[in-house]
């Protein structure tokens, strides 16, 4: 089992290495990102790792105690992107439609409304307004979709890292 230990918090957490050796599907390049909060809202985490020819390059992780999957999502993708060096084309991954459709359809007409939305308020504005300003200003990035819990590879693993906050060794 692969452990990691958290920057933040000091922990030790693991990924077991069952979840490299069992799925071979999926992308062999790009960033794939996932978030997690058992029960949600709860304890959550996410993760994000950075991928070539299918070898990890760089990956991060982390967790937050009371939290939303959709924060942790968004977390994943801010983070994400962080891995990709400036002026590197790459995909960004994410297994949810809703950070995909927050981006590519709506961002840019809530930002053109001064950051208001028809229906009422932006959840998590700041991760929001973050992770917008992060894909304007690196058009070299692409965020797309990729089904969870589908055996790609790379979803799977970032799927355990966001989730290894539950196995952590106190």
């Amino acid at each position: 089992m692969a452990s990691f230990t958290c920057q933040d918090c000091g922990k030790t957490f693991e990924v077991p290495d069952a979840t490299l050796a069992k799925y071979k599907a999926g992308p062999k390049v790009g960033v794939f990102t996932d978030g997690a909060a058992d029960p949600n809202p709860g304890p959550g985490g996410w993760g994000a790792v950075y991928v070539i020819d299918d070898q990890i390059v760089a990956e991060r992780w982390g967790h937050e105690p009371h939290t939303t999957n959709n924060r942790m999502e968004l977390s994943a993708l801010i983070a994400g992107v962080s891995l990709v060096p400036e002026g590197t084309p790459a995909v960004v991954y994410t297994d949810s439609q809703l950070c995909v459709s927050t981006i590519d359809k709506w961002a840019q007409g809530w930002e053109e409304r001064g950051w208001r939305r028809k229906g009422g308020e932006i959840k998590n504005l700041e991760l929001v307004q973050e992770l917008y300003g992060l894909f304007k200003r690196r058009p070299e990035l692409k965020l797309r979709w990729i089904a969870a819990h589908s055996g790609y590879r790379w979803n799977e693993y970032a799927d355990s890292l966001a989730t290894a906050y539950r196995r952590a060794k106190r």
